[in-house]
């Protein structure tokens, strides 16, 4: 199945940005709806249709019926565990009723496909023994932001059962790249890379023992374009490098990219971190025929490179 016109909301934000240019280059034409908050109007490509519109607006159902989108891609979203922490409200406002507003919008619109981003922050803590974990585990989110996005695939689900909207959920593992702003899910490297190039310390909250599955966006961009065109649909995929690394083994693989020896400081372990993480992505390589291709120490160099300039 191929899709033409595609909405990304959320597509001025780090991980859009990177979506949007991939599905230019597969033939597809994307448009952007997103409301700015926190998404930058220059990440946008020139030519590319934006729509600045929040994901809770009451003319969201307009502007899709005028534009006739055949699949939705939805990043838009409160991204930070910590916020969701301090305001759970607002968490649940834009991550529920926000994904609630669009889902009735596309029922309405006939739109065929949702593909939805999800996190690892859905699984919570974990044992070493259930390492690397797999789609199949009971989710258990430790934050109100990981409940937001399990809500949201309950949804789906429900969506699918009533009123047979397709889904593809996507389950990130900590996302990195050029763009990436200092906040949200998996932003430690940008918040280290861009104190880094300017000669400032950066500070690592706990033992630095803890570990994620940094995965680099563009090969997130390319699992989502798999995501748009597969048959494998109504069910979640981890998207990953099923890989585990600490914060420690992080600071020292940015040392090695920039040439020089960083000390990183401590602080106090924050509320509603995950101890270790990473995520089994045999179910995307079988399902979606995906592969993460760029190494981090490649993809540190990229995102190093661009902070840089």
């Amino acid at each position: 199945m191929f899709f033409v016109k595609i909405l990304v909301t959320g597509g001025a934000g780090f991980i859009g940005s990177h979506l949007v240019r991939a599905l230019q280059a597969g033939g597809h034409t994307p448009v952007v709806l997103d409301n700015l908050h926190t998404g930058i109007r220059e990440h946008i490509p020139e030519h590319v249709e934006f729509i600045e519109m929040d994901v809770r607006d009451d003319q969201l159902y307009r502007a899709l019926r005028e534009k006739d989108f055949d699949v939705i891609v939805h990043l838009a979203g409160q991204t930070m565990v910590d916020a969701s922490i301090q305001d759970p409200r607002k968490d649940a406002d834009v991550n529920i009723i926000g994904t609630v507003n669009l889902l009735e919008a596309a029922r309405l619109c006939n739109i065929r496909r949702i593909v939805f981003a999800s996190t690892a922050a859905s699984y919570g803590n974990v044992t070493l023994e259930e390492l690397p974990v797999l789609e199949s585990r009971m989710l258990a989110p430790m934050s109100f932001y990981g409940l937001s996005k399990v809500t949201v695939e309950h949804y789906l689900k429900v969506y699918r059962e009533i009123f047979g909207m397709d889904y593809v959920i996507l389950r990130f593992s900590n996302v990195y790249g050029e763009r990436q702003g200092d906040g949200g899910e998996g932003g430690v490297i940008s918040i280290f890379t861009k104190r880094i190039v300017k000669g400032e310390d950066i500070t690592i909250f706990g033992d630095g023992e803890q570990t994620r599955d940094f995965v680099y966006a563009g090969d997130i961009a390319s699992g989502i374009c798999a995501a748009l065109v597969t048959k494998n649909v109504n069910t979640a995929y981890n998207l990953s490098t099923q890989t585990e690394t600490s914060l420690r083994e992080l600071v020292s693989i940015l040392s090695r990219v920039v040439g020089r020896n960083i000390i990183p400081l401590y602080g106090k372990e924050r509320p509603g971190d995950i101890r270790r993480s990473m995520l089994a992505n045999g179910k995307a390589f079988r399902g979606l025929d995906w592969r993460p291709v760029v190494s981090l120490e490649d993809g540190l160099r990229r995102t190093v490179g661009y902070f840089a300039k």
